[in-house]
Order: structure tokens, then C-alpha cells, then sequence
């Protein structure tokens, strides 16, 4: 055998060790670099919105002020027809308050163009005493501005506080399906003393005054309290009775049902004397007012103020407003 064949071959060569990454500090401190940029982005974009956000809401606020200073200003928009908005509870929030309709009240009665005031109702009733200071301060305007009417015109409801409200006006219009009447005087609430004693509950009630307790709804109810809630309530309703007696004088028609608190139709309201004739808002500034153009003195509640209550001291007092509410009487 030659001496070629028995020749061993060479080792493969080694491969060379993978290289560890080339500037790999440089690559991590660009991708923080960016990450802070994009942070930075992020963060002015929020800041544009939320200025952006508070420029809508001061122009808005800014907007609402201005337009309803030129509805309401005197003369500005010749003769017309003046509305007031009142939808939802008489209470002392919302457009049926009286510190609502009481200021929107005075601009429409002192404007030297209003020829007539239409106050446009659609209320299930409410506080007594919010419906109560707004009747005193129609009488007093209608003193102050004899030759400027007040009229009413029923929306869907006008029953209890609202109807309250109506009877003060000239004339009261409705629609033939609104739904009129309900003067009455109801106080409500619960007891839950069966509950507690089923329970095992032990109710401690500590008072300064034998009846500080009074419509406690943890406390069993005396005939003494009673009598004292209802004597209450006889002397609310008959101030109702006699607002509606004082409003509608001998157009009214009275039967043993009138002041009972049922309500009724604009049809049978209209019939009982309750309201005047059928007609809208609308109906009544044409034919009636004699003046078509109808401008709104009704005072809107704005974004900031919602905004505002959202986001105020408003937020969570809504249980604790019911729980308050629950001993009121109501007209309703």
C-alpha cells in the first residue's frame, strides 16, 4: 500500500465564537429615548385636550349669559309673546323651583315688549312651599303690570303643586287628553318597626323633646303624632283650596269631588271650570296674545353647571335628599 493512502486528513478549523452585540448601550438608550418621547407626546396631546376642553366650556358659559341677556333685554325684539318653561317637580331644584321661575318671571313682566306671559307646564306637583312663593310673586306682578296677562298652558300633566301654580293665571288652556286637577295634600314614608322586632333589631333613639322623635320611621307611630301630621296637612290643603277658589272666583265649578285630590282630562277639567279653553302654546300667543313671536325667558341650566354639579359638592346627596324629602308634605 503507497504511503498516500494511509495520509490522516486535518482537523476541521474551529469556528469562530459568535461576536457579543456592537453597541448595545447605544440601542437601549434610543429605545428609552423614545419611549420618553412618546410619553412626552402623550402627555401634550391630554394637556391640548383639557384645555381645549375648558375653552369650550367658558365660550359656552360665555354664549348662554349673552343670549339670554339679549332675549331678555327690553325692547330689543319688538312685541311678542313671552314663555316660561316649567318641566318636571316643583321643587327646589330644576325649573320648577321658585329661585327659576321666580327672576325668569320678573324679566318677562318688566320687558317692554312681552304683550303676555305664558307660563308652559307639564308638572305631577311637588313642594308646597316652592309653589307657594311663586303664586305670591305672580300676584305681586300682576298688581305691578295690570295690563300685561298671565296665562297657563297645560303640557301632558298639571296636577297638584302644578295645578297649584296654574290657578293663579288670567286663563288656564289645556289639550283635551292633558291630565288636570289632583288638590290634595299627601305626607309619606315607612315603618319598619315589625321588621326590626322579626329581626331582633333594637332601635336607640336618643331626643331633647318628647316629640323630636316625630315620623321617625324606626319608631312606632302614636295617635298623638298622627293627629298632629294630619291637622298639618288640613292646613296645606285648604291653603290650596282657597289659591284655587281666589284664582278661578265663579268659573269655578264646585262639587264634593273638586278638592278630594282625583284628577281628570283637559276635556272634564275645562267642563268642571279647573281650566279655561283648549290650546297650546302656540295657538295661544296667535290668537290670543296677539303676538306670534314667542321668546323663551325660561332659565336653561348650562354645561358649566351641570358640569359643575357632576362633578361638585352635588355628587352622592341624592340619598340623603330622599331621605330628608321622606317626612315633607307634597302636592302630589
Amino acid at each position: 500500500m503507497s504511503e498516500e493512502n494511509h495520509t490522516i486528513p486535518p482537523a476541521p478549523a474551529p469556528q469562530p465564537a459568535a461576536n457579543p452585540p456592537i453597541n448595545w448601550e447605544r440601542e437601549v438608550l434610543e429605545k428609552l429615548v423614545f419611549a420618553t418621547l412618546k410619553e412626552q407626546r402623550a402627555n401634550r396631546r391630554w394637556s391640548i385636550f383639557f384645555k381645549v376642553f375648558l375653552l369650550v366650556v367658558i365660550f359656552l358659559a360665555v354664549a348662554n349669559y349673552f343670549n339670554f341677556s339679549i332675549v331678555s333685554g327690553e325692547g330689543e325684539v319688538g312685541r311678542h309673546t313671552a314663555l316660561i318653561e316649567i318641566d318636571g317637580n316643583i321643587d327646589s331644584e330644576g325649573s320648577g323651583s321658585a329661585g327659576v321661575v321666580i327672576p325668569a318671571l320678573n324679566k318677562a313682566f318688566s320687558d317692554g315688549g312681552s304683550a303676555a306671559v305664558v307660563l308652559h307646564i307639564n308638572s305631577p306637583g311637588g313642594s308646597p312651599v316652592q309653589a307657594g312663593m311663586i303664586v305670591d310673586e305672580i300676584r305681586r306682578l300682576r298688581k305691578g303690570y295690570p295690563d300685561k296677562p298671565l296665562y297657563v298652558v297645560v303640557d301632558e300633566i298639571c296636577a297638584s303643586g302644578g295645578y297649584y301654580i296654574a290657578a293663579a293665571a288670567d286663563r288656564i288652556y289645556v289639550n283635551k287628553a292633558s291630565v288636570v286637577g289632583s288638590i290634595g295634600v299627601l305626607m309619606e314614608g315607612f315603618g319598619f318597626t315589625g321588621t326590626m322586632e322579626k329581626l331582633g333589631v333594637e332601635r336607640r333613639l336618643l331626643t331633647a323633646g318628647a316629640d323630636k322623635g316625630f315620623m321617625d320611621p324606626f319608631s312606632p307611630e302614636t295617635e298623638a303624632h298622627k293627629r298632629h301630621a294630619q291637622a298639618m296637612l288640613n292646613e296645606i290643603h285648604q291653603q290650596f283650596i282657597e289659591v284655587v277658589r281666589s284664582g278661578r272666583g265663579k268659573r269655578l265649578k264646585e262639587t264634593p269631588e273638586t278638592f278630594s285630590g282625583l284628577f281628570w282630562t283637559g276635556a272634564r277639567a275645562v267642563d268642571m271650570g279647573l281650566a279655561d279653553d283648549f290650546g297650546t302654546v302656540d295657538t295661544v300667543a296667535r290668537d290670543v296674545v296677539k303676538a306670534e313671536d314667542v321668546i323663551d325667558y325660561t332659565q336653561h341650566e348650562g354645561l358649566p353647571e351641570r358640569v359643575l354639579k357632576k362633578f361638585g359638592a352635588s355628587v352622592g346627596a341624592g340619598a340623603i335628599k330622599a331621605a330628608a324629602d321622606a317626612a315633607k308634605p307634597a302636592l302630589r
